[in-house]
């Protein structure tokens, strides 16, 4: 499976690097995210083991915009998929469990405004669910069967059903950009409200590249645009992104938060995460590939460790304006 996904990322750059297009400007785009500590390559498969995620984003009409600070607005459409083990996907006694297993499978919208002060304020809401409904045994299972990886056991004893209303405003905002206009810093935030996941999160965006505004740019999912009247130019950055975050509550930790049985084997969650994530975005035409890293640190109270997992995107985009 690594070898694969190393020839496609090749494919994929070699593409980028020999288009010579010029630019185009899109009103829609569909793609998907993919999280998997295996694409880190240390041979670890624990805790937040694997997440899929399928969204689609169009921008309104700009010019019937009438806020003259909204540079854009865009919608979007997304469903998706969180697995989580314990320190293995093979547990034979619950004694060795140090997190619980859990899923959580939802569907979404959010709405995304981006100001011509380069900040942007995003609202997301999802209706989901944990437990075996969110059929993260059933996933897992067919992951490993298809790449040949070992067979899984211990979800049995994953969390109870509970349906789960969550929702998110996320903020962000130009801090600074250097005289070159290649490098900039943003503050980054975020608030969670529901009974699958609630809390807060600040932390400080770097980017360093080929860059464009924070209305137009990759890093806050706003390339698309509908009868604009700025030219969106190709973007090729590499990022990083510590945040510091208030976990008030994980229902993929503690069980659900309704429910009297929460499930055989639940834990506190630390209150504190801090989380460190680094990649790259190129950003031309049709596409978008991101990929990066992510750091975090211990987020249940026992015995589970630090961990870390790898994150790819790709976009396609359609509609041409």
């Amino acid at each position: 499976m690594k070898k694969i996904l190393l020839l496609l990322t090749l494919a994929l750059c070699l593409t980028f690097l020999r288009s010579n297009a010029q630019y185009n400007s899109y009103k829609s785009e569909l793609g998907f995210r993919s999280d998997n500590d295996s694409y880190l390559a240390q041979g670890q498969d624990r805790y937040y083991t694997n997440g899929l995620f399928v969204k689609y984003r169009s921008a309104i009409d700009q010019s019937a915009i009438k806020n003259p600070k909204l540079n854009k607005i865009i919608w979007e459409l997304e469903s998706g998929q969180k697995m989580f083990n314990p320190q293995t996907g093979s547990i034979m006694n619950p004694d060795f469990i140090d997190r619980p297993f859990a899923a959580y499978l939802y569907v979404g919208g959010a709405i995304n405004f981006l100001y011509n002060s380069e900040g942007n304020l995003k609202l997301k809401m999802q209706i989901g669910t944990i437990g075996p409904s969110a059929k993260g045994k059933e996933a897992q299972e067919f992951l490993h069967n298809t790449f040949g990886f070992y067979e899984i056991d211990g979800w049995q004893w994953q969390v109870n059903n509970e349906l789960g209303i969550n929702s998110s405003l996320e903020f962000q905002k130009l801090i600074g950009r250097l005289g070159s206009q290649k490098t900039d810093f943003s503050v980054s935030s975020y608030l969670n409200a529901g009974n699958t996941f609630a809390g807060a999160g600040a932390g400080i965006l770097f980017r360093t590249g080929a860059i464009n505004p924070l209305h137009s740019s990759a890093s806050t999912q706003s390339v698309v645009s509908n009868n604009s009247k700025s030219k969106v130019e190709k973007e090729f950055f590499f990022y990083a992104k510590p945040m510091l975050h208030f976990i008030a509550y994980d229902a993929t930790i503690k069980g659900g938060m309704f429910r009297n049985e929460k499930g055989p084997v639940v834990f506190d969650a630390k209150p504190l995460v801090f989380s460190q994530q680094a990649g790259a975005i190129f950003s031309r035409n049709r596409w978008t590939a991101d990929f990066s890293v992510i750091f975090k640190s211990r987020e249940i109270k026992s015995s589970a460790k630090p961990h870390q997992y790898g994150s790819m995107a790709l976009f396609y985009r359609l509609n041409k304006e």
